[in-house]
């Protein structure tokens, strides 16, 4: 049988719509305030949930043993436990749902002969990225669980972070499997394009810095940020030194999350003005239309989750398209490469 055949691209492909499952689930766990719910960690039995009312209890009264009910959740009821548990209590499945069908597909391909020796090596960091992101959710978690009752945003920031990352990566191999001929471009128009990329990838990880610290709760106004502000005096005061109010101040982070975006879709434009003076096949001429198309749809859908102070809707659609533009990045950036 063909080795790296149509099999082989479809399980890689599911695996990138599974990662995609995971992410919004991820985003509506975030929002739900749904993280913290489950305070232990067991990798086979965590799979089953409680399946009784006495089971029910004893997850409860493990709860109660923490920072987050003992600091903000202690008039939940059992009933309001149970709806945050689901969310934290799915994520976590889908997780492990994701390894078993990244493992057992890989092992049957090998044993079939029906991976090429790059596209075993390229499996294996796979299997290695995600086992990585489930240590990174039981780090996340664990954070939350000491002295405040929220989760680190840095480790947020990275669990985030490693899913995109992994998601890319994943469909990465898929299309060096779909496209197995590249063509030669312009090597400073791919450049321009990886520095895109560069950039998205920084902006998602602050768009997490943003999520874990809820900074999109405050300066719900634009193009200011209030009265007429373009930087609000909290930005730089918040925080000492200067430059934590970069990475941890909340007006500082959203101040970041926000003119990053207008540098953004600056560069998404010029790559897609730039693309017109160089000659281009119709997949890659699609590519960067779609590319421009979405980075707009964020943008807009950037400016109302920030007006409505981050409802839920809002949150997950800017999170689903966030993992869209990504999706669209790395495709334009496999077909302008070598």
């Amino acid at each position: 049988m063909k080795k790296d055949n149509k099999k082989v691209i479809y399980w890689l492909l599911t695996g990138c719509l599974l990662i995609f499952i995971m992410v919004v689930i991820g985003g509506i766990t975030r929002l739900t305030h749904s993280g913290l719910s489950i305070s232990n960690y067991k990798l086979i039995s965590g799979t089953i949930p409680p399946m009784n009312e006495t089971e029910w209890n004893d997850a409860f009264e493990l709860y109660k043993q923490y920072p987050e009910y003992q600091k903000i959740n202690n008039q939940f009821t059992l009933e309001d436990f149970k709806d945050i548990y689901f969310w934290e209590w799915l994520h976590r499945v889908i997780g492990r749902f994701i390894g078993v069908v990244f493992i057992i597909p890989f092992l049957y391909f090998l044993i079939r002969k029906q991976l090429t020796k790059p596209t075993i090596r390229k499996s294996i960091i796979l299997m290695l990225l995600g086992g990585f992101q489930g240590f990174l959710g039981w780090f996340m978690v664990k954070s939350g669980l000491i002295d405040r009752p929220d989760v680190s945003h840095y480790r947020l920031a990275m669990h985030l972070t490693a899913a995109f990352i992994t998601f890319a990566y994943t469909f990465w191999v898929a299309l060096d499997l779909i496209y197995p001929t590249k063509k030669v471009i312009n090597v400073k128009f791919r450049n321009l394009i990886r520095l895109t990329l560069s950039v998205l990838l920084l902006q998602i990880i602050y768009g997490a810095f943003v999520a874990g610290l809820d900074a999109g709760l405050l300066h719900n106004h634009w193009p200011f940020m209030n009265d007429g502000q373009l930087i609000h005096e909290s930005v730089y005061i918040e925080q000492t030194p200067v430059i934590k109010n970069f990475i941890e101040g909340k007006s500082g982070v959203q101040f970041i999350h926000r003119y990053l975006a207008y540098i953004v879709v600056g560069l998404i434009v010029f790559v897609w003005y730039r693309s017109k003076q160089i000659e281009k096949n119709n997949t890659q001429t699609n590519s960067l239309h779609v590319l421009l198309i979405i980075v707009c749809i964020q943008f807009v859908l950037g400016i109302f989750t920030l007006l409505y102070r981050v409802p839920i809707t809002l949150g997950i659609l800017h999170q689903i398209t966030a993992f869209f533009l990504l999706g669209a990045m790395t495709f334009s950036l496999h077909r302008f490469s070598k």
